[in-house]
């Protein structure tokens, strides 16, 4: 098969499909511009999700995935731009010819000027067309970068939760902490001097000295950066001239699209859509009826509307892993010796569980008898008695809910209060608050 490679048949074939190439570069250009874009909105959706919900492995994964689909729709879009302006200039060569610089009648002093910078039109043809077939193959490189540097960052949060967020104790603690720490100072300075080589484009591979150093970290890098599915595309890149200035033009082009997408318009100087419910303010996302869209997030809690018409209040405290821990913090009886919280699997190995059913289910009672003491309900100036259960609201979020009785409130505006006890640094017992909601009641 390598000898069928060499051979100036399949040479030929290769010098032919590189000609006709740009046929398939706008195919395949058009086609996954049209499926990035409708993808988008998808992904960026389950990104808030799991940002919003705090689970940062999704978290991490949806960024990648949306940062790579925005890289490659930029360079696309570019690679479009690029090649119908040079389907254009081949028709307007058809049409015209070359540019002839006697029939523009200008002076000696520009003629001489537009002939040295601008020259052939057929040279202005050749040079659109190494842009365009350069931009086509710098999308999928770029996408590569991100991912390697994606990946080290990755590497460090795998180290950091293997080896120095762990349950041993005595020996084996300082062993794991010490090995974890070597780990990272490595992973740190192999990501200097990666970066160091990439920015340089290959210094450190060209120095006798240098490379002796380098060599063993760009062979552990070439593993964690997945650098050894695209280095010949990478080689092949900087070789060339044109190639090297190229990367040098799109950084700065990517930094400026960058710039340009964190402008919004800012509509008063004191009033914030987004700002949290208080007193004054009262943030849709506090309300379960104008929670209608997936995006449509709770901030920390919801009442059933702005306007109640009952006698009762619908109160919905949303979950998260920090609710847990401060429960934990106020009754330790309830931390499990085993922490069961974050990515699991659904095939079980081992059904040995830490404490029996009856005993959980028993935990589970202290559980909630924790939450209604840990968080206090308050409607204006009156704290009321409450009792919280386990439930999901309209968008089947976890949560808990609990029902207060309003018949003796008057109509109008009033101000529910959810405060959390707070243990601080001296042991002392505090109240914070948690959310502010106004609500008026008028009934019918």
């Amino acid at each position: 098969m390598n000898k069928e490679r060499q051979n100036s048949t399949f040479k030929a074939l290769l010098d032919k499909l590189q000609q006709e190439s740009w046929q398939l570069e706008l195919l395949i250009s058009g086609f996954a511009i049209l499926g990035l874009f409708s993808a988008t909105d998808t992904l960026f959706l389950k990104f808030k999700i799991a940002q919003y919900e705090n689970h940062l492995a999704e978290n991490l994964v949806w960024f990648a995935v949306s940062i790579s689909c925005w890289i490659l729709i930029a360079n696309l879009l570019i690679h479009v731009i690029l090649r119908g302006l040079w389907i254009g200039a081949l028709g307007l060569r058809y049409v015209s010819g070359d540019i002839d610089y006697e029939e523009l009648n200008y002076s000696n002093k520009f003629t001489k000027y537009l002939k040295k910078r601008i020259g052939s039109f057929d040279n202005y043809i050749a040079t659109l067309e190494d842009y365009c077939s350069i931009v086509f193959a710098v999308s999928f490189l770029f996408i590569f970068y991100f991912l390697a540097s994606f990946l080290c960052v990755i590497t460090l949060l795998i180290i950091a939760f293997v080896f120095l967020d762990n349950d041993f104790n005595g020996v084996w603690e300082n062993i794991f902490q010490y090995t974890g720490l070597a780990l990272i100072i490595f992973t740190l300075i192999g990501m200097l001097f990666t970066f160091i080589d990439f920015v340089t484009q290959g210094f450190l591979k060209r120095k006798n000295w240098t490379s002796k150093i380098y060599f063993p970290i760009y062979r552990v890098f070439n593993i964690i950066t997945l650098s050894f599915l695209y280095r010949p595309l990478v080689y092949n890149f900087l070789d060339n001239k044109f190639g090297k200035r190229l990367s040098f033009i799109l950084v700065p082009v990517y930094l400026g699209i960058l710039y340009l997408s964190s402008f919004h318009y800012i509509d008063s100087n004191y009033l914030d859509k987004d700002r949290r419910s208080s007193e004054y303010v009262a943030n849709s996302g506090n309300y379960e009826n104008l929670i209608i869209n997936e995006d449509d997030f709770i901030k920390k809690a919801t009442i059933q509307s702005k306007v109640i018409t009952e006698n009762y209040l619908k109160i919905f405290i949303i979950f998260d892993d920090n609710l847990e821990d401060r429960l934990f913090d106020f009754n330790p009886d309830l931390k499990p010796k085993t922490d069961q919280r974050g990515l699991s699997s659904g095939i079980v190995f081992n059904n040995n569980l830490n404490i029996s059913y009856r005993e959980k289910d028993s935990l589970r009672k202290v559980y909630y008898k924790t939450f209604n003491e840990v968080y206090l309900t308050k409607i204006n100036k009156t704290y009321y008695k409450t009792n919280y259960v386990a439930s999901t609201n309209k968008n089947k979020k976890l949560g808990f809910e609990t029902y207060i009785k309003i018949d003796s409130l008057k109509e109008g505006k009033h101000l529910l209060k959810i405060n959390r006890k707070y243990i601080n640094n001296k042991k002392d017992t505090i109240l914070l608050n948690v959310v502010q909601i106004p609500f008026w009641k008028f009934l019918n």
